[in-house]
């Protein structure tokens, strides 16, 4: 993979550098690694920006604090849907108190498998304060869909709000009334891989995806994937469009720009 110090750079008018824009991976579990700092490194070094999730206010809170500033990495604020049944009212006072400390939100949703159907109602509750009291439209979110996508969908269309399928598996008979609700769909590289890629990758426009890694659970070859390996999935984007690697990154960037502009 390029590392940013090898790739081109283009010149402005006056003939001064400009940087290239980053890929965006927008879902990762930043904290699950085990060397989370080597990691943004070589991210870094790889021109990857990052949106690091977390799954409760207190993961947010201490990840701010290990990480401090980093111009390419930004830490969201979240409510996993499978811990939802042990979130407390003051657990959702903390969150809402810190909401105006982030720019994003995430991982947020509802998880209907055999790991998270018995909490449904649990979940629902939580995911639907979210979406009405978490400042609505001023954050981008990233959210969990797992064997919920109808409600997922349903829910985020009546809100109106900004928002990103994470590692949508579900039918591609909802592709339509996501795509109308205005979401986009994030694509990581345990996707590509799926017999179901494809069909789903055809099914969604070019402007409506963008990128992610959700590693370290993501795996790429029987290991944790790293940001640092995403342009791998552009260029699997590439052979699906008919296209080439430099065409891929051009549309991804455009999209991230237009979706982080939806955002008041």
């Amino acid at each position: 993979m390029a590392r940013r110090s090898d790739r081109r750079h283009r010149q402005d008018r006056a003939g001064a550098e400009v940087t290239p824009a980053r890929l965006l991976d927008t879902h990762c579990h930043v904290a699950a690694y085990a060397d989370p700092v080597a990691m943004l490194r070589a991210a870094d070094e790889a021109g990857i920006a990052i949106v690091a999730v977390t799954e409760d206010p207190d993961e947010y809170r201490r990840l701010r604090t290990r990480l401090g500033r980093r111009d390419h990495v930004r830490v969201a604020l979240g409510l996993h849907p499978l811990r939802a049944a042990s979130f407390s009212p003051n657990d959702l006072a903390r969150f809402f108190r810190l909401v105006p400390q982030t720019r994003w939100i995430g991982e947020v949703g509802l998880d209907y498998s055999r790991a998270g159907v018995s909490t449904a109602k649990a979940q629902q509750r939580v995911f639907d304060v979210v979406l009405t009291e978490a400042q609505p439209g001023r954050h981008p979110l990233t959210v969990h869909s797992r064997g919920a996508e109808k409600d997922v969908i349903g829910r985020l269309s009546d809100a109106g709000l900004p928002a990103i399928l994470h590692w949508y598996t579900g039918p591609l008979g909802l592709v339509d009334d996501a795509l109308q609700a205005g979401l986009y769909f994030s694509i990581n590289i345990a996707m590509t891989r799926s017999r179901k890629f494809p069909g789903l990758i055809q099914a969604i426009p070019r402007d409506r995806v963008l990128l992610e890694t959700d590693g370290p659970y993501a795996k790429n070859g029987g290991r944790p994937v790293h940001p640092d390996e995403l342009e791998s999935v552009a260029l699997a984007l590439a052979r699906v469009w008919g296209t080439d690697l430099e065409d891929s990154t051009r549309v991804l960037v455009t999209n991230q720009e237009r979706f982080l502009s939806s955002t008041r």
